[in-house]
């Protein structure tokens, strides 16, 4: 079993600094050469040729994988509802030992997806969402906002706040919500979150966040030496998302990116991310701005772990300690409420 990596940020330090380290497990060794060799050489392909003209056909092309991914059915005694609201679908998540969230509303896990804001949804993370809410002892609430290239980052923050509100009105305090999410969903909750204090609504009791895409700006991550290191997301395909789907007229609005935000009056916050990520420094300066706002914060970086490996846990030993982690600090967080 897997050790996790515990990094603490400093306000006087211009980024967190590692406390104590652990080793990665075997598959966790193996995979990463593995997926570099593979997934990272496909995606890098696909990259460039997006770059040549075939950008939005790809992203339409990317959304299919939605339809496999109906495979990856949710653990054992999960139970799901489908919930449609205004412009997106969410679905309902929680296993069968809980009480069903439409009938008494204790507490949520409020979940958004990666994908890069133009693929992945309800399917391709069920299993994984699924697994989170349980260990965390809550339902989940898993939610297929609005991406790339029918949509701009802005209507999916509107969706994520729109999910948000739809748990309010449903009865859920907002002191036993946690925002959650993983890569380019991960640094929606954190957007969702400050949102929540830009149009006037109550805080939610936590934020955790898998590798977050948080910062649409890549000078910071062009200048980190895991550019060159991760193990199969692309710099080039962050930079080709942003600059051709997310930048208006060329231009990247600053206030898009939480990371340009101030973090004061943020409920505590738990971020995950794998030590060769090229995501890392997008992990560490979240961590360091809740830092300087007096925001408790615990930044797990795990030895080699590829992007998001939380989704292999049904082979990862790792993965299946940082789900238990995400749980752990979910628990804690509704405790102190």
């Amino acid at each position: 079993m897997a050790t996790v990596v515990t990094a603490v940020a400093r306000p006087e330090a211009s980024s967190p600094f590692v406390e104590t380290s652990n080793q990665a497990s075997i598959g966790t060794r193996i995979a990463h050469p593995l997926l570099r060799g593979t997934v990272g050489l496909g995606l890098a392909a696909l990259a460039w040729i997006a770059d040549c003209d075939q950008l939005d056909h790809l992203l339409l092309l990317c959304r299919l994988i939605e339809l496999p991914a109906a495979a990856l059915v949710a653990p054992s005694g999960t139970r799901r509802w489908t919930v449609r609201l205004r412009n997106f679908r969410a679905e309902w998540l929680w296993h069968d030992e809980l009480a069903d969230p439409r009938q008494r509303q204790d507490s949520a896990l409020l979940y958004f997806h990666g994908g890069g804001y133009f693929c992945c949804g309800l399917n391709t993370h069920r299993r994984l969402v699924a697994k989170i809410g349980r260990a965390s002892g809550m339902p989940a609430f898993n939610v297929d906002y609005r991406q790339l290239p029918g949509a701009h980052f802005t209507e999916s923050l509107d969706d994520a706040v729109a999910s948000y509100e739809y748990l309010l009105e449903q009865g859920f305090q907002p002191e036993r919500i946690i925002v959650s999410g993983d890569s380019a969903g991960g640094g929606l909750a954190f957007r969702l979150a400050l949102a929540t204090r830009e149009r006037g609504l109550p805080m939610p009791g936590g934020i955790s966040a898998i590798a977050p895409w948080a910062d649409f700006d890549s000078t910071t991550r062009n200048a980190h030496p895991n550019r060159h290191s991760d193990s199969y997301i692309p710099s080039r395909g962050i930079e080709l998302i942003t600059r051709r789907g997310v930048a208006r007229d060329g231009e990247l609005d600053p206030a898009w990116s939480p990371v340009n935000h101030d973090f004061t009056g943020l409920p505590p916050v738990l971020i995950q991310v794998g030590s060769t990520e090229c995501l890392l420094p997008d992990a560490e300066m979240l961590a360091l701005r809740c830092v300087e706002a007096d925001v408790p914060v615990q930044l797990q970086v795990w030895d080699r772990a590829p992007h998001v490996h939380h989704i292999a846990s049904d082979l990862l030993s790792d993965a299946r300690a940082a789900i238990r982690d995400l749980g752990r600090f979910h628990r804690e967080v509704i405790a102190d409420s």
